[in-house]
């Protein structure tokens, strides 16, 4: 099972990207007009909690009507291709960067076979493995490798099958948004923290260049977020979630009765930020200082909130832009700078193809 972009797609294949999540499925399909990208199609569907919990699937029946659902309702143009990249969950997912005295190629794989099985919760003869080779440091062979449960990819690759797709490839939610968030030309030895903030939970991506090499998640949440507005304005969440957008934390962060409600749920996602800085720049000692912190996915939108954790932190912290690496021209893409937050995963997924991701 191969988690890494080597040649196994031709560059005429067509395909679109699905990112599945506990609470929402999301696809988007890029195509080529001339020389500048645009979207073919986007579609967002929210999940029955009952079909998937913590990343498992558990109703496959019922998740297969929806995916077949979001495929259909896709817009502006119909899906063209029953060809589809997935992601697979981060939690489930075991990514470690690990030293080995260097060696001849023979001897590698044997050698990344004893690390994993040191180094993993699950035998290795339950796990799909790979690995990538990031170069030598201090007479070390550093690699990257990547596991998952058997048992993940075979259901999750049963139910994509069940729904009339073609599975073309299954990737780490990390990779794909580092895709989409990360700058395509950028040194090897520039570090990024992106802080994914999404509906059910948040995760943390490090990455050196555009190889994310640290994965990490908390129980923080867009919808979290959402629900303590509601809460403190007795509003639904529909309205909560307009004020979130368009008001904010943005002025004055102590008078501001949006912030009052939400500080609790910002002083923990900082607290958390804070400490897998410190974790990995502890971790990797002198080399590896982030320099660019990036937030993104639908929490981000929370206006404000990148100016909050600037002070908080003490570090610059950007919103993200999911088409850093996407050129429309002089055309506006059709999902919005904001709502494109949301879709980071997605649209990592849909770049797969040709130039977008040869270096993640």
């Amino acid at each position: 099972m191969s988690f890494w972009n080597k040649e196994i797609i031709k560059s005429e294949e067509v395909f679109f990207g699905l990112d599945m999540g506990d609470n929402s499925l999301k696809v988007v399909q890029l195509e080529k007009k001339g020389k500048f990208d645009a979207i073919r199609s986007f579609n967002s569907l929210r999940i029955n909690a009952n079909y998937i919990k913590e990343d498992q699937i558990v109703n496959k029946e019922k998740l297969v009507q929806v995916i077949k659902e979001v495929i259909i309702k896709s817009e502006p143009k119909k899906i063209n291709t029953r060809k589809v990249i997935c992601s697979l969950p981060e939690s489930k997912v075991f990514l470690r960067l690990i030293d080995i005295p260097i060696m001849g190629k023979e001897n590698i794989a044997e050698a990344i076979k004893w690390e994993l099985e040191a180094n993993i919760p699950l035998p290795i003869e339950k796990v799909y493995y790979d690995y990538q080779l990031l170069g030598a440091k201090e007479n070390k062979q550093q690699i990257l490798t990547v596991a998952v449960s058997k048992e993940i990819v075979d259901e999750m690759m049963e139910v994509l099958e069940m729904s009339g797709l073609s599975v073309f490839g299954l990737e780490m939610e990390s990779v794909a948004v580092a895709r989409s968030m990360v700058p395509e030309k950028v040194e090897s030895q520039s570090t990024f923290f992106v802080v994914d903030i999404g509906e059910d939970k948040t995760s943390f991506v490090i990455t050196e260049g555009n190889i994310p090499v640290f994965t990490s998640s908390i129980p923080f949440s867009s919808f979290g977020i959402t629900e303590a507005i509601a809460k403190a304005f007795n509003i639904g969440d529909e309205e909560a979630e307009k004020i979130k957008i368009n008001q904010g934390i943005e002025h004055s962060f102590e008078k501001n009765s949006v912030f009052i409600s939400v500080k609790p749920f910002l002083e923990n996602l900082s607290v958390e930020i804070g400490k897998t800085v410190d974790f990995y720049q502890d971790m990797v000692k002198n080399s590896g200082k982030i320099e660019k912190i990036i937030i993104t996915g639908g929490g981000s939108n929370l206006r404000g909130l990148n100016s909050y954790l600037t002070t908080s932190l003490s570090k610059e912290v950007f919103l993200g832009d999911s088409w850093i690496n996407l050129n429309f021209g002089k055309t506006l893409p059709i999902i919005t700078k904001e709502k494109s937050a949301s879709f980071a995963t997605a649209i990592g997924l849909a770049m797969r193809k040709n130039k977008y991701g040869d270096n993640c």
